[in-house]
């Protein structure tokens, strides 16, 4: 069982996954450059955080054209898992796989600490091992994580149970405190906090460990 982590120009959250998925937890790993477009093999990708293509533009609005993103519109259509970090939330709004926008911190400033998040929605496997209402802590580094949407959008990521995990002290203005959502069917989820820099006691906590996890779980 093998996990992608795809990699653009200015991607920088990439090793850091990598050290995260096959350091701490074992899990084969490769990288996925932007330009290819073979997921075969893959049982999970993940796009992570940066500044792909330097966030020319605005983010995330250039590398949704990036080859690799029309295959990963088929491999998630087939049920492939698929999780978004920071910039890869970004990515996966402008690629139309999750709904809504983020936009600019609500001060203008970019905001790097690890934040109290509540966990709303235990309906996917990204979240079994903890219980809505529970208190995780993740590490956030943006400063375009203000998420936003209309308000039929809310309403049916209300109504589909979409909304995974939410601010407890909003530090960006995000509407209704979303940190994270994920797709109606459960297999795409897209975060602002980075998991993958809370799996290790001496590195910023656990709390990141389960959400990695459940890329491979079936």
């Amino acid at each position: 069982m093998t996990i992608g982590i795809v990699v653009f120009p200015g991607s920088n959250c990439d090793r850091d996954v990598q050290w995260a998925t096959e350091g701490c937890l074992g899990i084969p790993t490769r990288f996925l450059w932007h330009e290819s477009t073979d997921l075969s093999d893959l049982d999970a990708v993940v796009i992570p955080g940066g500044f792909s293509y330097g966030d020319y533009l605005r983010c995330g609005a250039i590398a949704r054209f990036a080859p690799i993103l029309s295959s990963l519109i088929d491999f998630v259509n087939s049920g492939g898992k698929v999780l978004g970090i920071c910039n890869g939330f970004q990515i996966l709004t402008e690629l139309g796989l999750l709904p809504g926008a983020l936009t600019r911190n609500q001060k203008l400033h970019f905001i790097c600490e690890n934040i109290p998040l509540i966990v709303s929605s235990t309906r996917t496997e990204w979240f079994e091992g903890v219980k809505c209402g529970d208190n995780i802590y993740l590490p956030i580094a943006h400063g375009e994580g203000r998420y936003q949407c209309n308000k039929d959008t809310l309403k049916k990521l209300q109504d589909d149970d979409s909304i995974a995990i939410r601010y407890k002290n909003n530090p960006n203005g995000s509407l209704n405190d979303i940190a994270g959502i994920t797709n109606k069917k459960g297999n795409v989820l897209g975060m602002m906090p980075h998991p993958e820099r809370a799996c290790d006691d001496v590195l910023g906590g656990l709390d990141g460990r389960s959400i990695l996890q459940a890329l491979l779980a079936k």
